[in-house]
């Protein structure tokens, strides 16, 4: 007998070792996690499920414990039924039904002593806490083949009948305490339907198999069964059962990072146009003969230096027989002294045109000086690098025009005043400091 369990007991681990190998090379199954949350609520998930299973009940076990000398197998159809509430992804607690019958024979029993005896086990109820170990593995995120182990304690209701030589006798039926201890492993075979392979050994009453011990002696009969659960609710849901929260976790902040970079990926692909643009528009900006109009709009490239222009950039005709009034102007130090105060006081609102009432009265005296003495004015807007460049371009021209119309409003001749923008390509500082950049955003003014 002992050679038997021996054998038992190696083949019940080369398959534990088998089950154990399989896990390593199972594949990923996400309909455990869809549709869930981190720490997510339990309407999430189906918590209920019910089971049904039926397999071999004997007197013997895997390791030989409390055979009290039944040694000769006998095994019986045995049939089980349980509800199960899953508390979380690794334990829940169930409610189940076995039945069935168990039987034994002594066959070295001597004269008066019991050879066989026979339990019938109309039914039986038991709760039970039952621990799923693959459902929080950081390894395998989604576990096909779950080991599980259960313990509870219950209600057996049993009428045993013992044969002593040739004379069988059935006693009462009775209703006892028993421990049935369950192990086995879960196999998830579709969304919410796990295969149940599984051993059961139940400590029983010593009346159960009618050989009477001693005092904390307790009778042991196994159930090894095999058969299906299926989780209760809408199939839209994943099982708790079949969940796992490292998972979820991992598939929550995959699905995030994969936001994130699509939204990086635009911003990327927006900027490198935008910077395409500014390029094009520097390019389009310069003035590489140097006639004062910019590529974009001379018409007439390649112009020798100082050869005087339209606006289109083309060389202007000669003026034949021409008589020149050439008026002297002279600039004294007072008047440079009306124009720096102008410019030292010359303000702006926050990135606009508007010039502020405090610039009013310099600007007045300028306008003043520039109809007293025919002067001519050239105005040039600068900024400094902040922003792009088709901004700053405008908002330097604007500021230059905003300076020209106040003047002409005061009665300047807009004839001899000159507003250009020049952007951010004449710092005076550098743009690294925010004084070289205060620096840098000035309106010039030049009489002549």
């Amino acid at each position: 007998m002992g050679n038997f369990n021996s054998k038992r007991n190696v083949a019940f681990l080369g398959l534990s070792f088998m089950i154990g190998s399989l896990t390593v090379a199972q594949a990923q199954n996400r309909t455990t996690i869809e549709g869930t949350t981190p720490l997510g609520p339990e309407t999430q998930y189906r918590t209920w499920s019910i089971g049904v299973n039926a397999g071999l009940l004997n007197q013997s076990n895997i390791f030989g414990f409390n055979q009290d000398g039944f040694n000769k197998l006998e095994h019986n159809v045995g049939y089980s039924a349980y509800i199960k509430k899953q508390i979380s992804p690794s334990f829940g607690i169930k409610a189940q039904y076995l039945g069935g019958k168990v039987g034994g024979i002594n066959e070295d029993a001597i004269t008066g002593e019991i050879s066989a005896f026979e339990t019938k086990m109309p039914w039986s109820g038991a709760i039970s806490g039952e621990w799923t170990m693959a459902n929080t593995n950081w390894r395998f995120f989604n576990s096909i083949i779950k080991p599980y182990a259960a313990i509870g304690i219950g209600a057996l209701n049993f009428e045993t009948s013992t044969t002593i030589g040739d004379q069988m006798t059935t006693a009462e039926s009775q209703t006892k305490l028993y421990v049935p201890v369950d192990f086995g492993f879960k196999f998830a075979v579709a969304k919410g339907i796990n295969l149940d392979l599984g051993y059961q050994l139940n400590w029983a009453n010593q009346d159960f198999d009618g050989k009477a011990g001693g005092q904390y002696k307790n009778d042991l009969f196994s159930y090894a069964h095999a058969g299906i659960e299926v989780a209760l609710g809408s199939g839209s849901k994943p099982t708790l059962s079949n969940s796992n929260p490292v998972a979820t976790l991992v598939n929550d902040y995959t699905a995030k990072y994969d936001d994130l970079k699509a939204e990086r990926d635009e911003l990327v692909a927006a900027n490198n146009a935008l910077k395409s643009q500014m390029e094009t528009l520097n390019q389009e900006l310069q003035d590489d003969d140097g006639d004062g109009v910019a590529n974009r709009y001379d018409k007439c490239p390649n112009t020798p230096a100082g050869v005087k222009v339209d606006g289109s950039g083309c060389p202007l005709p000669e003026m034949k027989n021409e008589t020149r009034v050439i008026e002297k102007i002279v600039v004294t130090e007072e008047d440079r002294k009306v124009v720096d105060e102008a410019i030292k006081n010359l303000e702006f609102d926050l990135s606009k045109s508007t010039i502020r009432s405090t610039s009013f009265p310099s600007l007045n005296s300028v306008a003043s000086l520039l109809i007293e003495k025919n002067f001519s004015l050239k105005l040039a807007g600068h900024t400094d690098n902040t922003g792009s460049m088709q901004i700053n371009m405008r908002l330097s021209k604007e500021r230059a025009e905003a300076v020209k119309a106040y003047l002409v409003s005061k009665g300047a001749n807009a004839s001899r005043i000159e507003a250009t923008g020049y952007g951010p390509n004449q710092p005076i500082a550098t743009n690294a400091t925010a004084e070289g950049r205060q620096a840098n955003r000035r309106v010039e003014f030049t009489l002549y």
